[in-house]
């Protein structure tokens, strides 16, 4: 690997002490790795490796280290690169840049393996398969690098697997790799008035009580009319328009009172 620059800052997102590696056949099928194809004995098998993944920041231009100033740095490059390593020495055996999501594709029929791509001294370039123990620890890198996608921008589509920081344009900020517009400015209010020319229009009246009118489903009582009562029951005869009454609808039926007094 190129040697760093000294004011690099590298930080490990993920270690396992110890993972299988296989050298894969090549890829036959479209659909994927299979990892059943793996651990046959005609599979050569690598001795166990420590996986790590690591995350480097290089700033593209720092503050010197004589000035007071406290600003930070104008913007930073990120790579994430995967690491497997010797478990006692420590030595590089193989390095794999993150740089797009299809560098460690998942097996189809395990949760436990992966295949990745790992580039050598001089471009070189393979495809070697790992396997965890545990499928737990598997699950855990799984998450690590759901994380560097979201931080390098990955799965918004269209991203080199390189995140810059600290470069955002005025009213947008970085944010997960990607750019989101920032509001316009504090205490900013919106002119609501009527500018000159301008009316409101209510429409009042019968014609939105039609309306309404219409839209009633069965059930709806009309208002009463403008000449109608509001409610009010008429009043009760007097008892004298009660006896005037029955001595009409006497006289009516053929009966006579004249002689006997009021018809009772």
């Amino acid at each position: 690997m190129d040697p760093l620059p000294p004011d690099a800052i590298q930080r490990v997102l993920f270690v396992s002490p110890s993972v299988h590696v296989y050298a894969i056949p090549p890829l036959t099928s479209t659909k994927g790795y299979l990892a059943a194809s793996w651990t046959t004995p005609s599979v050569h098998q690598f001795p166990a490796c420590r996986l790590r993944i690591v995350e480097t920041a290089i700033p593209s231009s720092s503050t010197p280290a004589t000035s007071t100033s406290l600003a930070p740095t104008a913007s930073e490059t990120l790579t994430t690169t995967l690491l497997l390593e010797d478990p006692s020495t420590g030595d590089l055996f193989a390095a794999s840049p993150y740089t797009t999501p299809a560098a460690v594709s998942p097996a189809l029929d395990s949760s436990r393996f992966f295949a990745v791509r790992v580039v050598g001294e001089g471009g070189r370039k393979a495809v070697l398969g790992i396997g965890f123990e545990e499928r737990a620890e598997a699950f855990d890198f799984g998450v690590a690098l759901q994380e560097v996608r979201k931080v390098l921008g990955m799965d918004g589509g269209g991203a080199d697997g390189k995140g810059l920081v600290g470069e955002a344009p005025a009213g947008k900020r970085k944010v997960g790799g990607k750019e989101n517009v920032a509001a316009e400015g504090p205490g900013k209010k919106r002119d609501w008035s009527l500018k000159e020319g301008e009316s409101i229009h209510v429409d009042v009246g019968g014609r939105g009580r039609e309306r309404r009118k219409e839209g009633m489903g069965v059930g709806w009582i009309a208002p009463p009319s403008a000449g109608a009562g509001v409610g009010f029951l008429p009043p009760p005869p007097s008892a004298r328009e009660v006896r005037e009454e029955k001595r009409r609808e006497a006289k009516e039926m053929g009966f006579d009172d004249g002689e006997f007094g009021e018809f009772q």
